[in-house]
Order: C-alpha cells, then sequence, then structure tokens
C-alpha cells in the first residue's frame, strides 16, 4: 500500500521543485485484503500527471476539511507550501503511487485500514466522485538499477513501494524480501520482473500486541549473509526501521549508498507527536 498516515519526508524535503497540484475525483475503492484499501482516481486534473514511470514514487495526498467537498491546496514555493491568505491548511500525508495509467488518467493509491486517523477515515468512507488534492510526484530513494542483490523488508504500510520495486528490477537481480501483515489473510500476491530471482517471506502478528516481539527485524537479522555486495530497502514502523538500520550498518557494514532506511510511523504515537520528536540521525 502506502505511507499510511505519515510523513516520510518528515522536515519538509519536498522533492524536485517546481511541485504540480491537482484534484482528483474517487473513481472506485476495491478492498485488496480485509485492512488494505485500493482507492482508484481519476479526472481531468490528472491530465499531465508524471508518475508511474519508476518504482517508489509518492505524492503529497490533501484530504477535506469536515464538512467541506473538496480540500484547499497551496501553492509550493522555494520554503514550501503557501495556502491562501485566511485559508485553513488542508490535512496532508504522503502516499505512495502504486498504478497510473495515463490513458484513463486513473491513479491507485493503497491505504492500509486500521485504527483511526483523518485520512484513514476518509478512505473509508470514501465513495465514487469524492474529491482529494495532489501533489507531486516525488522519487524515493531506491537501489541502483545494477545491484545485483537485494534485501528489502517492510510491514504493510510499505506494501506498494515493495511491490513497484520488485515489478521494475532489471534481469538477473536476486532479492530476498521480508514483509511483515497482521496474518495470512493480510498476504498479496507480489509480481517480480521477468528473468529475476525473488524470495518473499511473509512474516505475520497473528494477534501479537507485545511491543519487544519485532518480528521483522528478527528476521532480518537472521538472515544467513549472501556473499558479494548486497543492497538493502528498508522501510515501515520506525523503531523497526531503526533497528534494522543499526545492524546493517554496524554487523554488515552498509554504507548510505547501500542502505536506504525511512520510519513511515512510529508505534503509540500519532503522526503529529512522531514529527515533533527530534529527528533521529543515526542514518
Amino acid at each position: 500500500m502506502a505511507r499510511d498516515d505519515e510523513a516520510t519526508d518528515r522536515r519538509g524535503r519536498t522533492g524536485r521543485s517546481p511541485i504540480r497540484t491537482c484534484l482528483a475525483t474517487v473513481v472506485r475503492s476495491v478492498e485488496v485484503t480485509p485492512r488494505m484499501l485500493r482507492l482508484t482516481l481519476g479526472g481531468d486534473g490528472l491530465r499531465g500527471f508524471e508518475g508511474g514511470r519508476q518504482a517508489d514514487e509518492r505524492v503529497k495526498l490533501f484530504f477535506p476539511s469536515k464538512g467541506e467537498p473538496i480540500p484547499v491546496l497551496p501553492e509550493f514555493g522555494p520554503d514550501g507550501p503557501v495556502y491562501p491568505a485566511g485559508a485553513t491548511p488542508s490535512h496532508a500525508r504522503n502516499y505512495t503511487v502504486r498504478r497510473f495509467d495515463p490513458a484513463g488518467p486513473e491513479l491507485d493509491i493503497d491505504f492500509v485500514i486500521h485504527g483511526s486517523g483523518r485520512a484513514v477515515e476518509w478512505a473509508r468512507e470514501a465513495r465514487p466522485g469524492a474529491v482529494l488534492g495532489i501533489a507531486g510526484p516525488a522519487l524515493g530513494e531506491l537501489p541502483p538499477a545494477d545491484a545485483g542483490q537485494l534485501l528489502i523488508a517492510g510491514d504493510e504500510t510499505a506494501l506498494p513501494a515493495v511491490a513497484s520495486i520488485l515489478e521494475r528490477l532489471a534481469p538477473g537481480t536476486r532479492a530476498h524480501v521480508f514483509v511483515e501483515v497482521a496474518d495470512r489473510h493480510e498476504e498479496q500476491h507480489l509480481a517480480a520482473a521477468p528473468d529475476t530471482d525473488v524470495r518473499i517471506h511473509w512474516l505475520h502478528r497473528d494477534g501479537a500486541t507485545d511491543p519487544d516481539e519485532d518480528r521483522l527485524a528478527d528476521a532480518v537479522c537472521e538472515f544467513p549473509w549472501p556473499d558479494g555486495t548486497v543492497h538493502a530497502w528498508v522501510a515501515g514502523e520506525a523503531l523497526t526501521v531503526r533497528t534494522i538500520r543499526r545492524y546493517l550498518r554496524n554487523e554488515r557494514g552498509l554504507s548510505r549508498h547501500t542502505l536506504h532506511a525511512a520510519g513511515y510511523w512510529r508505534r503509540g504515537k500519532t503522526v503529529e507527536e512522531w514529527l515533533a520528536e527530534p529527528e533521529d540521525t543515526d542514518r
């Protein structure tokens, strides 16, 4: 799916400039799994949208205020978003582009439907014709195209990015993929590009709530390390990502050039509380 109720560019790093904004309408809503909802967006505002060309693209979604039919969109300048004078800023979150079809045009965004939050609540209630705003796209950090061996790890919030990466792997790439989800009903079909060797390991929480249990981090740390250069891509819950990042940096010697690690959300905290914390500098 996507970057559920989180901000991957935690300190306002907005990517390329200028940033294009538009309004789009919900065309359809499909339950991918019991906890994953896919909204397909369309409308003339998406004509000229430059997404769907690369893996791990993200957009910022702007949600209408309660009782309002459409969100207020900002203009993006060198200092970030600027709203019209007197306007209340729209609730905004980053999400991954799951699919873009310029012929429609149609844009698929996956939402993890769990807990509460304005974006999740909006997605649950969204019906065809509902309107939201879009800014972007911006490209995430990807393993280099010639990376022959990949380690990919994430939870359900990382699944849309993981899926897009696997679909675009170069021939000959070998990848070990670890994905933590609630249970077996949350497993999705992940299609890999032709002529690649991809091993997918699903990890199930099955109702476990012990914060000391970290299946994803344990699986990565116990993974028999292959010979040669390995590039790693890790995303999901912030504390889990931190644990994995430190292991890969300290124990496996991965550098900034061979490791991308991004916290998408923080267990036990709202997005606002998490973003207010001092930034983790152990990267």
